[in-house]
């Protein structure tokens, strides 16, 4: 297993994250996108499982993302916006590597980042081959016209510059920028395979948005965990790869 680390930019910052591979030529590439608060590392268990089902995995931080990445820019001025902004930049870093194939590009997203992955594959549904969603953030506006997104609190029609500072600074752009969206909107419009997974304990997303999601997509593999919450670990991460070793094979 080789992890070899890259770079790109967008907008004059510099993107980091790794590439994992165990089979040389060329390859079909995956880019997976963390979630809020997250970074590069915890995706790490599923770019191995994919680089061992002969894929070319990219890992990489968002701009601002969370507590621990390594891209350039501060956590005050990210967005979901400049998080599609940070997955474009590598998408057109990976297709322009030699040993990946640019037509058949996978990505995968977890929480916020698989709400990035959808509304990309939204505007650039040609570019992408397959899309993985796990426990997609699509609350993320309802969250924001309510005034509470995870351990921020503010009134919602008076946005205060920051919106908190523990344990992550969030400006008001985050919220300010989704306030009038409709997610549903934003999404589907993609015609390729799609493997949505949610749980049914999920306290940060509720699995009802997935459920509404899977009914977006034309060819939607939709697996729902039982007992899971947001995030999986042991039993739920293994039948979670499990599903996702199946629908890639496909």
């Amino acid at each position: 297993m080789n992890a070899t680390p890259f770079t790109c930019s967008r907008d004059n910052k510099t993107i980091r994250g790794h590439l994992f591979r165990c089979t040389e030529g060329i390859l079909p590439p995956v880019i997976l996108c963390h979630g809020f608060v997250a970074d590069e590392t915890t995706n790490r268990i599923y770019a191995e499982e994919l680089a061992k089902q002969g894929y070319a995995a990219y890992t990489f931080d968002f701009c601002g993302g969370g507590r621990r990445t390594k891209s350039d820019g501060p956590t005050s001025e990210m967005t979901v916006f400049t998080e599609i902004k940070d997955l474009r930049a590598v998408m057109d870093y990976v297709k322009q590597q030699p040993d990946v194939d640019p037509l058949r590009l996978t990505l995968l997203g977890c929480s916020q980042g698989g709400a990035v992955c959808a509304m990309t594959a939204k505007r650039y549904p040609a570019e992408i081959w397959k899309l993985v969603l796990f426990y997609p953030a699509l609350c993320i506006p309802d969250d924001a016209r309510a005034g509470r997104m995870l351990f921020a609190r503010f009134d919602p029609k008076n946005l205060p510059p920051i919106l908190c500072r523990f344990p992550m600074k969030l400006g008001s752009c985050y919220a300010s920028s989704v306030m009038d969206l409709d997610i549903f909107n934003e999404i589907g419009g993609f015609d390729g395979p799609v493997m949505l997974i949610h749980g049914t304990k999920d306290k940060v997303v509720n699995i009802s948005y997935s459920d509404r999601a899977s009914k977006l997509y034309p060819d939607c593999t939709y697996y729902v965990l039982e007992k899971a919450g947001h995030g999986f670990r042991g039993k739920r991460d293994r039948e979670a790869i499990g599903a996702l070793r199946m629908f890639l094979a496909r």
